[in-house]
């Protein structure tokens, strides 16, 4: 293991079993290393930040407060990398400014070393696209803030038939598809429940809080090898 990766398994570990404590001798032997480097590391991680506190004496040990953020140390470097990669698959979509905005929180929030760690391993990572990928949707992000603020949403919208009506949208759902990302809501023109493919909506603004949600109920246009998935956090 090197010293990076040691460095967050010592915060894991000791955030594991808070608010009781690890001794120096006992994250050595975990840990293979001596004492000293035991000792070493706790101090640069108490300089960086990370709430460790010593407690000398027979019954002393290393306790962490795991109430507190740990600012330097949150993700490892795979981890910023997951998320990096998984970011990369939502350029365009509601959550790509999103998505940008917390992966730089997660690299400034990390140490220097642990940064550069990630950098070099994603500097090894490469993702095939297509050369004729779509032109994101250039309305996602404020159909992903009427969703998120239940406000209605007037759009001007090309069907499948090259016809560009005007919608007025009480949002239900986002909705990742085969042919890309959906509005899911109430259309009043049609008076009932429409699928809006975000990279055919051509102009967009907010309009008044949406009503009391209505119910979901079934999407009919799902394929029939489909099924709608939540999202768990």
């Amino acid at each position: 293991m090197n010293r990076t990766d040691r460095l967050y398994a010592l915060v894991e570990e000791l955030r594991a079993v808070a608010p009781r404590r690890r001794t120096a001798r006992q994250l050595a032997a975990r840990h293979e290393v001596s004492v000293r480097t035991i000792e070493r590391d706790i101090a640069a991680l108490q300089q960086s930040g990370v709430p460790i506190h010593a407690d000398t004496g027979r019954t002393g040990g290393y306790a962490i407060d795991r109430r507190m953020s740990l600012p330097p140390l949150n993700f490892s470097p795979a981890e910023a990398v997951a998320v990096g990669v998984a970011l990369r698959r939502l350029r365009g979509t509601p959550f790509d400014a999103a998505g940008a905005g917390a992966l730089g929180k997660i690299m400034s929030a990390m140490s220097d070393e642990s940064a550069g760690a990630a950098r070099d391993l994603a500097d090894r990572i490469r993702l095939m696209e297509a050369v004729d990928e779509r032109p994101p949707a250039a309305y996602s992000t404020l159909v992903q803030q009427a969703v998120l603020r239940r406000r209605v949403i007037e759009i001007s919208y090309l069907d499948r038939f090259g016809e560009v009506t005007a919608r007025a949208v009480e949002p239900l759902l986002l909705m990742c598809g085969t042919e890309g990302w959906y509005l899911v809501g109430w259309c009043r023109l049609r008076q009932d429940k429409r699928l809006f493919r975000l990279d055919r909506i051509t102009a967009a603004k907010l309009a008044e809080p949406a009503p009391i949600s209505r119910p979901l109920g079934a999407i009919e246009d799902l394929p029939p090898d489909r099924v709608l998935c939540p999202v768990t956090l």
